[in-house]
Formats: structure tokens, C-alpha cells, sequence
């Protein structure tokens, strides 16, 4: 090869090396195919059908519970009032019944609080919980069909994506899935 030519190729196979190496190193994203998508999940669960129902029934459950606890503390303030009135002719001994028995009501009114605000979680989490795993099935179909490494949920708290592509956004995708409709 002649000197002119040889530094010619040369100057090619470095460039042309330096273009693999710069190619390759372009992340997919840029490349048209993300490994990563997002979705706002609280979104997709209000859309996804037998969430109206879902949240219905379970209203219809905590007002019944908040009912029970609110009759009760209608009770105890009644108590707590006429405790107010007359102890200035109680006893002190009779007093002294009297606050521990107010004092076992507001104790009682907090434990059956507590135990209704459990009951409703707990109700919530089984009423949710078959619509939850429907939708995480079409986000996981959608992730492999598409060949992302992660899906983000961008209404979960803690969330620090603070700016994102609307092309990588799968919840209108996932809504579609899962009422029926096509893409």
C-alpha cells in the first residue's frame, strides 16, 4: 500500500471504529426503544372496571363503621357532660368512680376505633387487591412485550421523577387493556 493510501485507511478504520464505539454507547432510549416506561397507577386503578363497585361497597362498610364509632362518641360526651354537672355534689369517692368509669368509655371508644380503622384497611386491601393484580398482569405483558427493563409508577409517594417523555407514559395503554378497548 502506498503511504497515502495506508494513512487513508487508516484515518477510516479509526473513524469507522470510533463510530461503532460511540453507537453502541448511545443509550437504547435514544435509539427508539427505552428500557423504561412509566404509568400512574392511581390513575389506571380508577379507570379499571369493578373499581366503582369496589369503592362503593367499601364506602357503604366505613360509614357503618364510622356511624358506630361516632354513636359512641355521642355517648361518652353525653356522660362527660352530665359528669360535669354533678360533680360538684359527688362524693369524692363517687368522683372518683365516675372519671374511671368515663376513663374506661374513652378507652373503649379508641380500641373500637382502632380496631375499625384496621377492619377498613384490611376490607380495602381485599377489595382492591383482585383489581391491583389484573392491572400489574397488563403492566408486566406490556413490559415484555416491549422489552423494558422498568416500569415507574409516578403517582406512588416518594415518587422523584419530577419530568419525563408522555411517549413512555403506559397508563392509557394499560386503561385500554383493560376495559376492552384497542390501541
Amino acid at each position: 500500500m502506498q503511504p497515502r493510501r495506508k494513512k487513508a485507511y487508516l484515518g477510516f478504520a479509526v473513524i469507522a471504529v470510533f463510530a461503532a464505539v460511540t453507537i453502541a454507547a448511545i443509550p437504547s432510549a435514544q435509539q427508539g426503544v427505552p428500557g423504561y416506561a412509566y404509568v400512574s397507577s392511581e390513575m389506571i386503578l380508577r379507570q379499571t372496571p369493578g373499581f366503582a363497585a369496589a369503592e362503593s361497597t367499601w364506602n357503604a362498610e366505613v360509614a357503618s363503621m364510622r356511624a358506630d364509632i361516632e354513636e359512641m362518641s355521642r355517648q361518652l360526651d353525653s356522660a362527660v357532660r352530665a359528669f360535669d354537672q354533678q360533680s360538684i355534689v359527688l362524693s369524692p369517692t363517687a368522683r372518683q368512680e365516675k372519671q374511671d368509669e368515663l376513663r374506661n368509655l374513652n378507652e373503649q371508644l379508641q380500641s373500637r376505633g382502632n380496631d375499625a380503622q384496621m377492619r377498613a384497611d384490611q376490607r380495602q386491601r381485599e377489595l382492591m387487591a383482585p383489581l391491583e393484580e389484573r392491572i400489574q398482569a397488563v403492566i408486566d405483558g406490556l413490559r415484555a412485550e416491549r422489552g423494558l427493563g422498568v416500569v415507574f409508577d409516578v403517582s406512588a409517594p416518594g415518587n422523584n421523577i419530577v419530568s419525563a417523555d408522555p411517549v413512555l407514559d403506559l397508563t392509557s395503554t394499560v386503561v385500554r387493556r383493560l376495559t376492552g378497548g384497542s390501541e
